[in-house]
């Protein structure tokens, strides 16, 4: 996996539901360590592995203030709280075009490690929003799919702009 095989809006395989991962082996810390990689070389703060077609349940996410990016495998929201926020969310499988997106403002997720240990982490704030982000990703929702019908066709209008604008600048 490499950052050049990213999909792009409108790929099926970004509303496709990755499977659980079983095992926990060489392979799967491969492919961790592609997706941290891919993390650290792409304007993102995290990434799932349904972002390259890998439709395995891993995400990688670097925590708000914090230099390492975390793996986190089969991870789920196991609570939110009823409070919400607002972020500016996007995504770079849709350069160029974001949205305010409401989610809740905080969030308890279960997930196992590279050795399949059971974990569990609470985060608030952007870091929260950024988890469930990917989460729902490993469900095959996009992040558009919270917008307002008008808001998402609005967004989808400027996201064909850039498209056009990029093909005719593209020699």
């Amino acid at each position: 996996m490499k950052p050049s095989t990213l999909l792009t809006y409108p790929d099926p395989r970004l509303r496709s539901v990755a499977d659980p991962v079983a095992v926990f082996d060489d392979g799967l810390a491969a492919l961790a360590d592609d997706l941290v990689a891919a993390v650290e070389s792409a304007p993102a703060i995290g990434l799932a592995a349904p972002h390259f077609g890998v439709l395995r349940r891993l995400i990688a996410v670097r925590p708000t203030g914090q230099a390492a990016i975390r793996v986190y495998v089969n991870p789920l929201v196991e609570w939110s709280s009823t409070e919400t926020m607002v972020n500016e969310e996007g995504s770079v499988a849709m350069p160029g075009v974001s949205a305010e997106v409401e989610r809740p403002r905080a969030v308890r997720v279960v997930y196992s490690d590279l050795e399949g240990c059971r974990c569990v982490e609470e985060a608030e704030g952007f870091h929260a929003a950024v988890l469930q982000h990917e989460i729902e990703q490993l469900d095959g929702i996009f992040w558009i799919d919270r917008l307002s019908r008008l808001k998402r066709e609005r967004l989808l209008k400027r996201y064909q702009k850039l498209g056009a604008r990029s093909a005719i600048m593209s020699p």
